[in-house]
């Protein structure tokens, strides 16, 4: 097991996304969740050796004076290409975090992941900021990118505020995910498993960082991040104290879950883009699919980005036999096709898919406090099939008094796009962290969020505003 401070940089090789711790250092005396001076410093980084990772095949600690994206995009600590597209791009990056990084990966038998020249899947970072405020942070990535893809979103921030923090690649990466294991859903449920045990060992690396187990460990992530933490919350309550779930994927044996929703939208779009004596039957398909009114200004990129390759790749990792032996399927294939994903219906195909899906499905009973946000105008997974739907569960499952749900009006899935169209988006990143403040406070001083809503786009916001401002409480 190799302990040695990386000599290179980490290789930034794009990562084939789908869309998708007492050494020298003193503990802070800081509450878990009130933030740490953030001045610059030096890291002291004493007996860095000692810190050993449970389970870990491999592991590379490295002393360094930044470990927010100020210092670790040039010291070759972080891969852009892992979270290029996921935030607004005047998101400000904050500094003052110097301290301990350590890289690696546990075992595994797939090799999609090629940050550092490993070509080994189940990698995963974990850092240790010298002022540490007592807390850790545990994310899963979005889509199917690697572990630096939650670094400006949700790592710069916590560990602005002295968080540890540790992310998972989920154990396989890529478009060519689904590849990975011996049956259907195999892929996604290593997914679990991944955060699960980087949990566990993060949480004893915490302690011998700084000589204590955390007195806060909370889940966040988007989209298939936000699935981990609903999972997490669900299954193992016992490793975490709350949780944050950004844009969470729902997936349900019976449905709703993307492979519901999407056959529509690659069926109909085509013909309502077209215009002509169909366009209006087209757009009222995709309505009712749950594709929001008002969106539509969003369809074109996501026909172009998303829609296509995400209802192939998780299509055949859930149903491989759909298209016969076709590596998931035929990109924009005509309906009628053969095995053309446009034609697909999920509630039809035959119940070992179901049973799949079953395997990694979200029942709603959480074991500890959890707030969800999403925006309105999400046309990869239509809130009223998603976050609603997921509300209901909770509610279903007697947890209501757990949870919180806040409907961002204007926001949509990706932030990046926020910055294509300012006038009619919001980002939902600083929705993201008000969330995060709220359980902060609820686990705190047991004081509740406000209740669920949905949360207006204030008219004539500056960009400013929008970038650093979502209130959960209503005004007035």
């Amino acid at each position: 097991m190799s302990r040695s401070r990386p000599r290179h940089p980490a290789r930034t090789a794009a990562t084939g996304a789908a869309l998708l711790f007492a050494l020298t250092a003193t503990p802070s005396d800081a509450t878990p969740g009130e933030a740490t001076p953030s001045t610059p410093a030096s890291a002291t980084c004493t007996h860095l050796d000692q810190l050993d990772v449970p389970g870990a095949e491999r592991q590379q600690a490295a002393c360094l004076d930044e470990l927010t994206t100020t210092g670790t995009v040039a010291s070759g600590h972080t891969v852009p290409a892992d979270w290029a597209g996921l935030t607004p791009k005047d998101l400000p990056t904050p500094t003052g975090a110097p301290g301990i990084q350590i890289d690696g990966h546990f075992p595994d038998t797939s090799t999609t992941n090629t940050h550092h020249g490993w070509d080994h899947d189940a990698q995963f970072v974990i850092r240790l900021p010298d002022r540490w405020n007592g807390g850790l942070v545990i994310a899963g990535t979005p889509g199917n990118r690697a572990q630096y893809a939650n670094d400006r979103a949700i790592g710069d921030w916590v560990l602005a505020r002295g968080y540890a923090y540790a992310a998972t690649d989920k154990g396989n990466t890529g478009p060519w995910f689904h590849r990975d294991g011996r049956r259907p859903g195999d892929a996604v449920a290593e997914w679990n498993r991944r955060v699960t045990q980087l949990t566990k060992a993060a949480r004893t690396v915490t302690a011998q960082r700084y000589g204590r187990q955390p007195g806060r460990t909370l889940a966040t992530g988007i989209s298939n991040g936000g699935y981990l933490v609903r999972w997490q919350l669900e299954n193992h309550p016992e490793l975490y104290d709350g949780g944050i779930d950004w844009e969470g994927t729902l997936w349900r044996a019976d449905g709703p879950n993307p492979l519901t929703s999407l056959p529509t939208a690659l069926r109909a779009y085509p013909t309502y883009a077209a215009g002509g004596t169909g366009a209006a039957r087209a757009h009222r398909q995709l309505l009712a699919a749950g594709f929001p009114a008002g969106s539509e200004f969003l369809w074109p990129h996501h026909h172009r980005t998303y829609w296509d390759l995400t209802q192939r790749i998780y299509r055949e990792e859930f149903d491989p036999g759909f298209d016969g032996p076709a590596d998931a399927g035929t990109p924009y294939c005509a309906p009628g096709a053969p095995g053309c994903d446009a034609d697909y219906d999920y509630a039809r195909r035959p119940a070992r898919v179901h049973r799949a899906v079953e395997r990694i499905e979200l029942t709603g009973s959480i074991g500890k406090p959890l707030i969800t946000v999403q925006g309105t105008l999400d046309v990869l997974l239509p809130i009223s099939r998603d976050a609603d739907t997921y509300a209901r569960l909770v509610r279903d499952a007697g947890r209501g008094g757990l949870f919180r749900s806040y409907r961002v009006e204007g926001a949509t899935h990706t932030d990046s796009l926020y910055d294509t169209f300012p006038g009619r988006l919001r980002p939902l990143l600083p929705c993201h962290r008000s969330a995060f403040a709220a359980v902060e406070g609820w686990l705190r001083t047991g004081h509740r969020p406000p209740p669920s809503r949905t949360i207006p786009r204030p008219a004539g916001a500056d960009p400013a505003t929008l970038l650093t401002s979502c209130p959960l409480r209503a005004e007035g």
